[in-house]
């Protein structure tokens, strides 16, 4: 484990952020994780996706991190979205049932696909 966590973003919508993650969301990352996709949300995002295809490894305390995380977006009137989730993660979402709240995409780009954009509402 690294103990590293960089977090991207980008705004392919109003309103909606792709989170990147590149890195551990462990117990040392998960307080700064969840930070950045709160400042994100706070901003005006309130529909964020988060990019897990760089994340190595995830334990509990970055599970906590992505519920908070839903929890906020929800508070916000938005929703969280994941991307690209590690095989070790999805069984770990599966197994605490979190895959059943959230939508989880094969890709960022299919997350994006997913979004209604301005013209649709």
């Amino acid at each position: 484990m690294t103990h590293t966590l960089h977090l991207t973003v980008h705004y392919p919508h109003p309103g909606l952020a792709i989170a990147t993650i590149v890195g551990d969301m462990d117990v040392q990352t998960a307080p700064s994780l969840r930070a950045g996709a709160l400042e994100i949300i706070d901003q005006g995002h309130p529909r964020l996706a988060l990019d897990l295809a760089q994340v190595g490894f995830c334990d509990s305390a970055g599970l906590s991190a992505i519920i908070g995380i839903w929890h906020a977006a929800q508070g916000a009137g938005g929703s969280l979205s994941l991307a690209a989730v590690p095989d070790r993660l999805m069984r770990m979402l599966s197994m605490t049932g979190v895959d059943s709240l959230l939508p989880v995409h094969a890709t960022a780009a299919d997350v994006i696909d997913s979004q209604p954009t301005s013209e649709d509402r």
